[in-house]
């Protein structure tokens, strides 16, 4: 799809009718990691690659979740969607959205949030950077290393944790990732947090005890700076692997409550 600032992003619409919503994937990540969380959700879904991800355009960098909100917001407006969620990455780009534009959504699910008004510590910097080397040289076995990071120690031997290490494999390289996306980790989407007292959308905001790449801080300063916010806190990390089922139906639920109660 084209955008009003001139990136073409590329985007998967799957679903039908209302309500809209848009999500918005993690770094270094894509559509297909995003899908699962959109399963139980009604309406339309729209899930989209930032720039530097995927078939997504790389215009020259750096960028800054400035970008990032450009690219979130076209494909919400063009989309007509009222609803969003935002997995780490993605989270962010939202919030700097909402800065900008408090009322722009209805509904809003904010999914291991990795960074508020301070950067991102020492170790997520170093996993991406390299994450962003490996798939650099194309060798398979670098960027299946990089990723094998990605999953929980328990899960990295068994037929699950080996199917997600296919596919995105597969994905990064196919498509790969833009040199541009290196300096994001050591940005912040927002520099005043009272900015997001404005929004009064309800949210649900996801963190996770334990997660280093999403300290359970970020997630309890951005339920704390959200006036509508509902925060829920797992006990220990990899939740997408060991609270799957529960982590789906508390996104779904959420999500589709104001549409229930409009039926």
């Amino acid at each position: 799809m084209a955008t009003p600032h001139g990136v073409h992003l590329e985007q998967l619409v799957t679903g039908a009718g209302d309500p809209v919503t848009v999500f918005a994937h993690g770094l270094g990540s894509g559509i297909a990691t995003t899908r699962p969380f959109g399963s139980g959700v009604t309406g339309r879904r729209l899930f989209f690659q930032f720039r530097g991800h995927g078939r997504s355009d790389a215009p020259p960098g750096p960028w800054s979740y400035l970008d990032l909100a450009r690219d979130l917001r076209a494909v919400a407006d063009q989309g007509l969607a009222t609803r969003a969620f935002g997995a780490s990455l993605g989270a962010g780009a939202l919030c700097r959205l909402l800065a900008d534009n408090p009322v722009r959504f209805d509904r809003l699910v904010f999914y291991l949030p990795a960074v508020l008004d301070r950067p991102r510590g020492e170790v997520a910097r170093r996993r991406f950077v390299a994450l962003l080397g490996a798939v650099g040289s194309g060798d398979a076995a670098q960027i299946a290393e990089a990723v094998q990071a990605e999953l929980p120690p328990a899960v990295r031997n068994t037929p699950a944790g080996w199917a997600y290490l296919r596919q995105r494999l597969d994905q990064l390289m196919r498509d790969g990732l833009a040199p541009g996306l290196v300096d994001l980790p050591g940005s912040v989407p927002v520099r005043d947090v009272a900015k997001l007292a404005a929004v009064t959308a309800p949210a649900l905001v996801i963190g996770c005890v334990g997660d280093e790449l999403h300290p359970v801080e970020v997630a309890e300063q951005l339920a704390a700076a959200l006036p509508q916010a509902t925060l829920h806190v797992y006990d220990r990390p990899g939740v997408l692997w060991t609270k799957r089922a529960d982590l789906r139906e508390r996104i779904s639920a959420f999500l589709n409550e104001d549409s229930t109660l409009n039926e």
